[in-house]
């Protein structure tokens, strides 16, 4: 079993930055795939990025690419998520998720374990 526990949410004016952070419990993160995916009011959940277990390859969506960054330490079991240029179509919950073995992914149903989520709020 692996627990996810978010942090770094808040409410943010457009063009401004927050970092995501993910603490995970269980001594095989660095076996996990990690990924972040949002949802905002009213909409599905969609990806946002990933990281292989190894931090060699990360994969973004395209409406993030250039302003979000993920990244991982695998020695404080913690996935990270630095997101600047932040805008309001950025507003929703952000999810950290856990995929153990397989490759990185960008369908929510191929990831075994979720978080909670934090509220990221961005203010025109």
């Amino acid at each position: 079993q692996v627990q996810l526990v978010e942090s770094g949410g808040g409410k943010v004016q457009a063009g401004g930055s927050l970092r995501l952070s993910c603490a995970a419990s269980g001594r095989t993160f660095s076996s996990y795939v990690m990924g972040w995916f949002r949802q905002a009011p009213g909409k599905e959940r969609e990806f946002v990025a990933a990281i292989h277990w190894c931090g060699g390859r990360r994969y973004y969506t395209d409406s993030v690419k250039g302003r979000f960054t993920i990244s991982r330490d695998n020695a404080k079991n913690t996935v990270y998520l630095q997101m600047n240029s932040l805008k309001p179509e950025d507003t929703a919950v952000y999810y950290c998720a856990a995929r153990l073995g397989g490759s990185t992914s960008y369908y929510t149903h191929e990831y075994d374990y979720w978080g909670q989520g934090t509220q990221v709020t961005v203010s025109s």
